[in-house]
């Protein structure tokens, strides 16, 4: 008996600790540090996880608390399901998708800032939320399936042509930072996420556009740093698409003039096109941040913030301070030196500068996912054998998505009678299928707008420019 109660006790308690899964798999490019265990990993997410994850919301909705826990933020919902859907995490990865796609606008995207469960208010988006939230889906198409209840790569189909009509200004690619506000008068240099934008295109076969967009982040970045004098790799918080300052944030630190709490995680949003697809920028970009380690005296030496002429910012009691917030993005940068003890001694830092705030804490937990293999990209992975559907239920896909002429449809049944209706559930058009493998639809007589087409039991949206 004796024995029988140490076997439950033990199971009971590996129960506690191997909730979660982590792969930690190598990147294409840049080394992973030799010193990680995936039990960091778990206590990081466990910890996050008690601490901000509120799943007392009706309807099965989830919610991230906020530094006041009574608000949730949408970019808290994004890093949630980043997390969540890289720890297996499923219950807890629907549940905040549900709670995002209950707070919708007119455009379909969530509104920045909730009161509990149910309150709007901060009306629209952010676009760091969007960023996030795309990613997660496509991962989590992967990673679950999409015959359940939710079609993950769907959705992020939708969100994707959602944030290219609403969050790129039009003509330009410039990262507009919300659907209501922003493009070249004014962005954030760390929402720019190019590693992202070359995943949507690649998911999406809208290549050539989100490669103009990743483009297009690296000549802001660059711009800002020439044009204000910067040190190494601090870009502003905020600025103009030529790189000089913003005259419309006078509400942020600086007027969003400094390197602070939202330009903190640029280094970490480059690192991922880095260790992704070995941009030949995201590294120029890396080498600046490791020039910049460098000069302080190595990555313990980081501060809470830094004005673009390196000088350090204070904190209230006139004295410097360190936050994980810089630290692990300025680590994530170091993924790409080369140096084993360089890196192992990046993540050992970054493991160590614990924090019980919803912002460091959370990124914390990200930047240790990163660090070690657990923020992979998610296309052409073979994460579950559940997305692989027999040949009669292959997965509908319509792109490219916005689309101004020609809409592509793949795997409808031959024959089929394809219609198409606005939101107002009009039909305003009619077709057959003539190829069951890639139909073309001509959509060029469609006013610009957002449109369903419908066959047999299949329904989707797409975006008409």
């Amino acid at each position: 008996m004796k024995t029988l109660i140490t076997l439950v006790t033990l199971l009971l308690h590996l129960s506690m600790f191997a909730q979660y899964t982590f792969e930690s798999k190598a990147y294409d490019h840049g080394i992973l540090p030799s010193n990680f265990q995936n039990s960091d990993l778990e206590a990081a997410y466990t910890d996050w996880k008690s601490r901000f994850a509120d799943t007392n919301c009706t309807n099965g909705r989830a919610r991230v608390k906020f530094d006041d826990p009574n608000f949730t933020v949408s970019e808290g919902i994004a890093y949630g399901m980043l997390l969540s859907v890289y720890a297996d995490d499923q219950a807890l990865f629907d549940g905040l998708w549900k709670y995002y796609q209950s707070h919708t606008n007119a455009n379909g995207v969530m509104h920045w800032k909730i009161q509990g469960c149910d309150t709007v208010n901060g009306q629209n988006g952010a676009t760091d939320a969007e960023l996030d939230v795309a990613v997660s889906l496509i991962t989590a198409g992967y990673r679950f399936g999409n015959t359940g209840a939710i079609n993950y790569h769907q959705d992020a189909r939708d969100l994707i042509a959602i944030m290219k009509q609403h969050e790129v200004e039009a003509n330009t690619y410039v990262l507009k930072p919300g659907d209501a506000w922003g493009g070249s008068n004014n962005t954030n240099p760390s929402y720019l996420a190019p590693g992202y934008f070359r995943l949507y295109g690649e998911f999406t076969g809208d290549t050539q556009f989100w490669n103009n967009v990743a483009d297009k982040s690296y000549e802001i970045l660059n711009a800002n740093l020439s044009v204000n004098n910067a040190k190494e790799c601090l870009v502003s918080d905020w600025c103009k698409a030529d790189g000089s300052y913003s005259d419309i944030v006078g509400w942020a630190f600086n007027s969003g003039k400094s390197y602070y709490y939202d330009a903190a995680r640029t280094p970490w949003r480059i690192a991922t096109d880095y260790v992704w697809y070995g941009n030949a920028d995201a590294l120029d970009y890396m080498k600046k941040c490791e020039n910049f380690i460098n000069e302080v005296g190595g990555i313990d030496q980081i501060t809470a913030g830094y004005h673009q002429d390196g000088t350090v910012i204070l904190g209230n009691s006139g004295t410097t301070y360190k936050d994980v917030v810089f630290t692990g993005a300025f680590a994530s940068a170091l993924l790409t030196v080369g140096n084993q003890s360089t890196v192992d001694f990046a993540y050992t830092t970054t493991k160590s500068q614990t924090s019980t705030g919803y912002f460091a804490n959370t990124l914390r937990a990200l930047y240790m996912f990163t660090m070690t293999g657990n923020l992979f990209k998610p296309t052409g992975t073979s994460l579950s054998t559940s997305d692989v559907v027999p040949s009669k239920e292959k997965e509908i896909i319509v792109y490219p998505n916005p689309s101004t002429e020609k809409l592509h449809v793949t795997n409808f049944k031959l024959g089929s009678k394809v219609k198409v209706y606005n939101l107002l559930g009009k039909q305003v058009m009619e077709t057959s299928v003539k190829d069951e493998n890639v139909d073309v639809i001509d959509v060029s007589d469609l006013t610009a707008g957002i449109y369903f087409i419908r066959s047999n039991n299949v329904k989707l949206r797409f975006v008409k420019e």
